[in-house]
C-alpha cells in the first residue's frame, strides 16, 4: 500500500469520524436526496455534516464510484467551478498567475491535482507543490525538497509543516529561470 492510500484510508476514517456515519451510509443518503451534480452533492454534504471541501469531495467520488483523482479533470466545469471559488472576489487577480504556473507544471511530466481549501495539492509519486492564493495579493507556492539552500525568495518552513519551502508570486515576469528550476527539484525529489 502506498502513501497516497493510507492517505485516502486516514481521510475516510477522519469522515466517518466527523459524520457519525459509514462512508455506506453516506452514499446511501446521497442516493436518498436524488441529486446528480457533483457540486451539488458536494455542496450538500458541507452545509448538513460541516466537511471541508476536500472531505465532502471525497465523499462525492465514492457515492458517484469515480477514483477520487481524475474525476475533476474528466470533468472540466468541476475543476473550473473549483478554480473559480478559489480564486474569486479580491483573488480573481492571481487566476492567470496560477494559470501561468500549471502550465509549467505540466511541461515536468505526469502530474496530479488535486483541490484541497482553498489551493491545490500536486503530486507526482508523492506531494512536491501546493498552490493557491496567498497574503497581500500573492501567489502561494509550497515546495517540498531537501538539502536546498534557502534565500530571501526561497523561504525555509518551520518543520513540521505541509512543506519545506515557500515562494511568493506577484507577477508572471516571477516565473522565471530560477523560480522553474526550484519547480523541477521538487517535482524530481518526489519519485
Amino acid at each position: 500500500m502506498d502513501s497516497l492510500d493510507k492517505a485516502r484510508i486516514t481521510q475516510l476514517n477522519n469522515i466517518q469520524q466527523k459524520t457519525h456515519r459509514t462512508i455506506d451510509e453516506l452514499r446511501m443518503e446521497i442516493q436518498s436526496t436524488g441529486l446528480q451534480k457533483h457540486s451539488e452533492i458536494r455542496k450538500m454534504l458541507m452545509d448538513r455534516y460541516d466537511l471541508g471541501f476536500g472531505d465532502a469531495t471525497m465523499v462525492v467520488h465514492f457515492a458517484l464510484q469515480t477514483d477520487g483523482q481524475t474525476a475533476a479533470e474528466a470533468s472540466q466545469s468541476s475543476m473550473e467551478e473549483i478554480l473559480a471559488g478559489i480564486y474569486s472576489g479580491s483573488k480573481t487577480e492571481l487566476r492567470p498567475l496560477h494559470d501561468l504556473v500549471m502550465e509549467k507544471i505540466d511541461l515536468l511530466g505526469e502530474t496530479t491535482i488535486t483541490p484541497k481549501k482553498g489551493y491545490f495539492s500536486l503530486r507526482h509519486k508523492r506531494q512536491f507543490a501546493m498552490i493557491g492564493p496567498g497574503s497581500k495579493g500573492r501567489l502561494e507556492i509550497g515546495l517540498n525538497m531537501k538539502k536546498v539552500q534557502g534565500t530571501d525568495r526561497l523561504i525555509v518552513q518551520p518543520p513540521g509543516g505541509m512543506c519545506q519551502y515557500k515562494i511568493f508570486l506577484s507577477s508572471e515576469t516571477e516565473v522565471d529561470g530560477e523560480f522553474l528550476n526550484y519547480l523541477k527539484t521538487a517535482y524530481n525529489a518526489s519519485v
